[in-house]
């Protein structure tokens, strides 16, 4: 295996993250015609984590509350459920203007029908997430990590989050920690800042051993060439991103395993999903293939949980994306926007595509 694991480790993998709800209508309906929601705890990088979770590995989350709120409160309760540790401070609302959680308000879509989602993250107290709130010698160098996973979104949500996320890559290679990095460039979040996170990515990818992008991605966080227009059709297309992979192995030699997704939508139930990874010389394709989806929302943090997951558990390249392709296609089963694989052999069964009663 190419990516040497950090040994005797509290942790097997912590992200940094800024913690909200998602509240969803039920039976796929859509939100403006709707008078009954579920709602769940939710963050992207969460999302990631839960499948080690899940699976039994022992996982930590870095984030920041609202002082004495019930959403906190529900927070705090469906991380504890999904057994992850938490740490972070408590921020005072202040007043009706104060701080809050975000909110994020989608419906699954249905068929012709596409899901619609709407972020509302007015006074997110995830944006003051601050590197003096964390004791990171201790979380690093005593208890120990073995990979930490940091995704764009925390990166870009402000000032403040983006310094975070820069001394947590830093303390990660300062201790031997491993470092996960999925750009997930949002337009929104980069207004008027293109100068400075460009740079601020562009750091955090410098030390990163593992990178995970779409080709917006890796064009716009990291001024990389997209994918070259070529001929027609899948083959076409694998070719397209192997070109824009080597162009960011070659910009950013630490990194020794790339990786991004493949989804063509055909309806709102009905999606091509494949992946392709790289990890040193060697190319894993998994060309797109018919998955049956509920709820779109969270396959590709089920890709990304399940390939960190193969890394973590030591097993060989080949399986990383197989293992990931399969959890992010057992996302999209989910009315939760995360995986929650009972076992193992749930996920090689989705891979193997065995959906035969389990008795």
């Amino acid at each position: 295996m190419s990516i040497e694991l950090k040994q005797n480790c509290k942790y097997s993998l912590l992200v940094a993250t800024s913690m909200g709800v998602r509240i969803t209508p039920v039976n796929g309906q859509p939100v403006h015609c709707s008078n009954l929601f579920e709602m769940q705890a939710t963050s992207a990088e969460t999302n990631v984590a839960n499948i080690s979770s899940s699976l039994g590995l022992p996982v930590k989350v870095l984030t920041t509350f609202v002082k004495d709120s019930p959403i906190a409160q529900f927070i705090k309760s469906s991380l504890r459920s999904r057994n992850m540790d938490y740490e972070g401070p408590e921020v005072v609302q202040a007043d009706p203007w104060g701080y809050r959680h975000q909110f994020n308000i989608a419906d699954s879509g249905f068929g012709t029908r596409g899901p619609r989602v709407q972020n509302d993250r007015a006074g997110e107290v995830g944006r003051t997430l601050n590197v003096k709130d964390f004791d990171l010698e201790r979380i690093f160098g005593q208890e120990g990590v073995q990979i930490v996973h940091l995704s764009g979104l925390i990166g870009a949500l402000s000032h403040e989050t983006t310094t975070f996320c820069l001394e947590i890559a830093r303390a990660a290679k300062k201790y031997g920690t491993r470092i996960s990095f999925d750009l997930n460039y949002r337009a929104s979040f980069w207004k008027g800042r293109d100068k400075e996170l460009r740079e601020s990515f562009t750091e955090i990818a410098s030390v990163a051993d593992i990178l995970i992008g779409n080709e917006e991605d890796f064009q716009l966080c990291l001024g990389i060439q997209g994918p070259e227009a070529g001929g027609k059709g899948i083959e076409a297309e694998i070719d397209g991103f192997k070109g824009m992979i080597n162009r960011v192995k070659e910009a950013f030699p630490n990194a020794s395993v790339f990786a991004t997704t493949l989804r063509q939508v055909m309806s709102a139930n009905e999606h091509l999903w494949g992946a392709i990874m790289l990890e040193g010389n060697d190319w894993q394709v998994i060309e797109p293939r018919k998955i049956t989806v509920l709820d779109r929302i969270g396959g590709g943090d089920g890709f990304v949980g399940g390939l960190l997951y193969g890394i973590l558990k030591g097993w060989t390249p080949e399986k990383w994306p197989q293992f990931g392709w399969a959890t992010g296609a057992l996302a999209t089963t989910f009315l939760t926007d995360y995986a929650q694989p009972a076992d193992e052999e749930m996920v090689w069964s989705i891979w193997g595509g065995n959906a035969r009663v389990k008795r």
